[in-house]
Protein backbone atom coordinates (compact mmCIF):
# COMPACT_ATOMS: atom_id res chain seq x y z
CA UNK A 1 0.00 0.00 0.00
CA UNK A 2 1.33 3.42 -0.98
CA UNK A 3 0.85 6.68 0.78
CA UNK A 4 -0.96 7.96 -0.96
CA UNK A 5 -3.41 4.80 -1.31
CA UNK A 6 -3.58 4.90 2.26
CA UNK A 7 -3.83 8.85 2.81
CA UNK A 8 -6.92 8.23 0.75
CA UNK A 9 -8.28 5.26 3.08
CA UNK A 10 -8.16 7.40 5.91
CA UNK A 11 -9.80 10.67 4.14
CA UNK A 12 -12.69 8.07 2.98
CA UNK A 13 -13.16 6.91 6.55
CA UNK A 14 -13.50 10.29 7.56
CA UNK A 15 -15.69 11.19 5.22
CA UNK A 16 -18.09 8.00 6.87
CA UNK A 17 -17.30 8.85 10.37
CA UNK A 18 -18.75 12.50 9.32
CA UNK A 19 -21.67 10.90 7.13
CA UNK A 20 -22.12 8.86 10.56
CA UNK A 21 -22.47 11.95 12.94
CA UNK A 22 -24.52 13.95 10.38
CA UNK A 23 -27.15 11.42 9.53
CA UNK A 24 -27.55 10.99 13.75
CA UNK A 25 -27.55 15.00 14.34
CA UNK A 26 -24.31 14.73 16.13
CA UNK A 27 -22.00 17.23 14.70
CA UNK A 28 -23.26 19.06 16.95
CA UNK A 29 -21.49 17.95 19.82
CA UNK A 30 -18.02 16.93 17.75
CA UNK A 31 -16.14 19.93 18.46
CA UNK A 32 -12.90 19.54 19.01
CA UNK A 33 -13.11 20.03 22.49
CA UNK A 34 -15.75 17.53 22.86
CA UNK A 35 -13.82 15.11 20.29
CA UNK A 36 -10.32 15.03 22.27
CA UNK A 37 -12.69 14.58 25.41
CA UNK A 38 -14.27 11.28 24.22
CA UNK A 39 -10.97 10.34 22.43
CA UNK A 40 -9.32 10.01 26.42
CA UNK A 41 -12.22 8.54 27.42
CA UNK A 42 -11.41 5.84 25.19
CA UNK A 43 -8.05 6.03 25.40
CA UNK A 44 -8.78 5.50 29.27
CA UNK A 45 -10.71 2.10 28.28
CA UNK A 46 -8.11 0.45 26.27
CA UNK A 47 -5.88 1.36 29.28
CA UNK A 48 -7.88 -0.59 31.70
CA UNK A 49 -7.76 -3.92 29.16
CA UNK A 50 -3.99 -3.67 29.96
CA UNK A 51 -4.00 -2.18 33.35
CA UNK A 52 -2.68 -5.09 35.56
CA UNK A 53 -1.13 -7.85 32.58
CA UNK A 54 2.15 -8.34 33.33
CA UNK A 55 4.10 -7.41 30.16
CA UNK A 56 4.43 -11.13 28.86
CA UNK A 57 0.50 -11.98 29.37
CA UNK A 58 -0.01 -8.26 27.55
CA UNK A 59 1.81 -10.37 24.51
CA UNK A 60 -0.29 -13.39 24.99
CA UNK A 61 -4.04 -11.78 24.91
CA UNK A 62 -6.96 -14.21 24.45
CA UNK A 63 -9.22 -14.29 21.60
CA UNK A 64 -11.85 -12.44 23.33
CA UNK A 65 -9.48 -9.99 24.90
CA UNK A 66 -7.99 -9.51 21.52
CA UNK A 67 -11.26 -8.70 20.17
CA UNK A 68 -12.32 -6.16 22.90
CA UNK A 69 -8.32 -4.35 22.40
CA UNK A 70 -9.63 -4.26 18.70
CA UNK A 71 -13.13 -2.64 19.40
CA UNK A 72 -11.42 0.06 21.44
CA UNK A 73 -8.32 0.60 19.01
CA UNK A 74 -11.17 1.41 16.26
CA UNK A 75 -12.74 3.69 19.11
CA UNK A 76 -9.57 5.54 19.46
CA UNK A 77 -8.95 5.55 15.95
CA UNK A 78 -11.84 7.11 14.89
CA UNK A 79 -12.54 10.10 17.76
CA UNK A 80 -8.69 10.64 16.29
CA UNK A 81 -9.47 11.09 12.85
CA UNK A 82 -12.74 13.18 13.79
CA UNK A 83 -10.81 15.43 15.69
CA UNK A 84 -8.12 15.73 12.94
CA UNK A 85 -10.92 16.27 10.62
CA UNK A 86 -12.57 18.86 12.47
CA UNK A 87 -9.04 20.86 12.88
CA UNK A 88 -8.61 20.23 9.39
CA UNK A 89 -4.85 18.27 10.27
CA UNK A 90 -4.02 15.87 7.20
CA UNK A 91 -2.89 13.23 9.48
CA UNK A 92 -0.85 11.38 6.90
CA UNK A 93 1.41 14.59 6.42
CA UNK A 94 1.51 15.28 10.32
CA UNK A 95 2.87 11.31 10.71
CA UNK A 96 5.14 12.18 7.86
CA UNK A 97 6.71 15.41 9.45
CA UNK A 98 6.89 13.97 12.63
CA UNK A 99 8.44 11.02 11.63
CA UNK A 100 11.27 13.45 10.70
CA UNK A 101 11.09 15.48 13.79
CA UNK A 102 11.71 12.13 15.58
CA UNK A 103 14.65 10.70 13.60
CA UNK A 104 16.43 14.04 13.55
CA UNK A 105 15.74 13.76 17.64
CA UNK A 106 16.75 10.36 18.20
CA UNK A 107 19.34 9.96 15.46
CA UNK A 108 19.94 5.93 15.54
CA UNK A 109 23.82 5.45 16.79
CA UNK A 110 22.82 7.66 19.76
CA UNK A 111 19.47 5.93 21.07
CA UNK A 112 19.91 2.55 19.36
CA UNK A 113 18.65 0.25 21.95
CA UNK A 114 18.27 2.68 24.88
CA UNK A 115 14.49 4.09 26.09
CA UNK A 116 16.07 7.41 27.38
CA UNK A 117 14.18 10.49 26.05
CA UNK A 118 16.32 12.75 23.53
CA UNK A 119 17.19 15.49 25.75
CA UNK A 120 19.14 12.56 28.17
CA UNK A 121 21.30 11.04 25.10
CA UNK A 122 24.69 11.45 24.95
Amino acid sequence: MTASTFSSDIKQLQSALTEFAQQRDWEQFHSPKNLVMALSGEVGELTEIFQWLTPAQSQQLSAEKKQHVSEEIADVMMYLLRLADKCDIDVMQACQQKMHQNAAKYPIDKCYGSAKKYNELD
